[in-house]
Parts: C-alpha cells; sequence; structure tokens
C-alpha cells in the first residue's frame, strides 16, 4: 500500500538512506531530524523534491504545556536558518478556516505581525519603521475564490518584490503518534493537498521564482493506514477510503497555529521578546 504522507521523515523511514540523501539528528525542547535530499534523483527514491526537510516532534504543541516557551523558541531558532535575517518576506496561510483540520494556515498567518505598511504610514515611529519587513495573505481555497492559491501568490509577488515567501499548511501523516505533534519545515516549497490526494498547483522557487519556506502540522492521517498500523494486516478493497482526524483537532489548531505564529514573530523580528511575540500570536 502506497504511504500516504507530507512528512520526508516517514517517505525516508528505515537505516538504509540512499547515497544523496542525509539524516541528522539534533534538539532538546523537540525531537529534530533534518533530512537533506543534495538532488531530485536521490529525492524521486521517496518522492521528494530536493530541499532540506526539519521534522521536529514533541509531545503537545498545546499552549498548556509547560514547555511552551522552551518549543517555541527552538522552532523560532529553526526557522531562522531558513528565513535568514534580512529581505522581505511573504507569509500565506493555506487552507480553508471554516474546516478545522485545514485551518492551520490561516490561523497561524493571522497571529504574524505584518509590518511593510510601517515604511510609510508609521514612518516617523523610528522602532516601527525599523522592523524588517514582512507581508501576511490568507489565499483562501480553490472552491471559494475559484482562483488556485499558487496563482494568487504569484500575482502578489509579481507586484511586490520579496525574497522569501512563507507557507504554512496542515499536512498528512502516515504515523497516528505524529498527528498535531509534529512540525516540518521544508525548503522545498509545498504541493498543497498532496498527502490526500487532492494536490493544487505547486508553490516553489520553481514555479515563483523566490525561495518557498514550508511549514506544516500534521493534522489527517489515511483511515487505511490506522487501520494498518494497528492490525499489521492490510485493510480489505471494502474498507471505505477516508482521511481522518483527531477529536481534539480545535485545541491542535489552538495550540499549533499559535507556536508557529509566535516562533515566525521571533524568527522574522529579533527585537521582540517571547511574551511579545505570543501576545502577537492571540
Amino acid at each position: 500500500m502506497a504511504i500516504r504522507t507530507d512528512l520526508a521523515l516517514e517517505a525516508a523511514s528505515g537505516d538504509i538512506l540512499c547515497e544523496g540523501i542525509v539524516r541528522k539528528e539534533r534538539g532538546e525542547a523537540f525531537k529534530i531530524t533534518e533530512i537533506t535530499i543534495t538532488d531530485d534523483k536521490s529525492g524521486d527514491s521517496i518522492g521528494k523534491k530536493k530541499g532540506i526537510y526539519v521534522t521536529l516532534e514533541g509531545d503537545t504543541l498545546s499552549t498548556v504545556n509547560d514547555r511552551y516557551q522552551i518549543m517555541t523558541e527552538e522552532l523560532a531558532d529553526e526557522l531562522k536558518k531558513f528565513i535568514g535575517e534580512k529581505g522581505r518576506v511573504l507569509v500565506v496561510g493555506l487552507g480553508n478556516d471554516d474546516i478545522t483540520p485545514d485551518a492551520l494556515g490561516p490561523y497561524a498567518a493571522g497571529g504574524v505581525m505584518a509590518t511593510r505598511h510601517f515604511k510609510t504610514e508609521l514612518a516617523d515611529d523610528e522602532f516601527l519603521s525599523s522592523l524588517r519587513e514582512v507581508s501576511v495573505l490568507v489565499s483562501g481555497v480553490l472552491g471559494t475564490t475559484g482562483i488556485e492559491s499558487a496563482e494568487i501568490v504569484k500575482a502578489v509577488s509579481k507586484e511586490i518584490s520579496f525574497d522569501k515567501i512563507i507557507v504554512i499548511d496542515a499536512l498528512a501523516c502516515s504515523d497516528i503518534s505524529r498527528l498535531g505533534k509534529t512540525i516540518q519545515i521544508s525548503s522545498a516549497g509545498i504541493s498543497p493537498g498532496s498527502g490526500v490526494q487532492n494536490r493544487r498547483k505547486e508553490l516553489s522557487f520553481d514555479t515563483l521564482g523566490v525561495p518557498v519556506i514550508a511549514i506544516g502540522v500534521p493534522t489527517v492521517i489515511d483511515m487505511h493506514t490506522v487501520y494498518e498500523n494497528i492490525t499489521g494486516k492490510e485493510p480489505e478493497n471494502t474498507m471505505p477510503d477516508m482521511m481522518v482526524t483527531p477529536k481534539d483537532i480545535d485545541t491542535i489548531i489552538s495550540g499549533a497555529s499559535k507556536m508557529i505564529a509566535a516562533a515566525l514573530n521571533l524568527a522574522l523580528q529579533s527585537v521582540l521578546s517571547f511574551e511579545e511575540a505570543i501576545e502577537l500570536a492571540h
């Protein structure tokens, strides 16, 4: 059975990796696994594009976790490695905020501080006008806008020059223990919906001409995969094929989106404290 997952960590599971795939581990608050795919040929073997994929695994992403601050700060440190310290950034929330498992992108993007307008609207404020230029966009979904998210982002980036584009989206995983407890950062961009077999137009350097950093949390899993994980048997053909999500998905989305937003605020604006970053994320 083909594995339905957006996580490079799961696609590259096993101890033996080909020469073009390098794996490193680190982390304190999270267990962090970095997988580097050095060429597209090597990536083809696991169904992933060339790039760096960092997976952060924790107990829970909920705000009630007593390690929430250190987890958020560690996530921010990882994000800084992808984002850098300078340049204009566009943060895009992908997904549908009317469907809870798909609301991660809009919720997280809504907590990121937009600052591009400070250069003109608040030019007299020395502190605000000195902040890094960040723009935020929630693109909606094809079913309600009639426009692919990739088309919207491409049109905006043609009008406004960005040095980096960050996209946030809900993902699918194949290991039930990673649902709502894992964050993936990738330099390879994203094809929204690929993990649930509903692939939309890709957002990547190849399609947008700008480095695209993808951030996601797995919120759904294929029911066939759950059955196989529990029983060790392949499901019968008569078993319905659907994606399932945890019963506490609203809490998961709330905690994960706030953590990602706060970490992005810290990574993008080094002058902010954790308290300021988390307050903006709310």
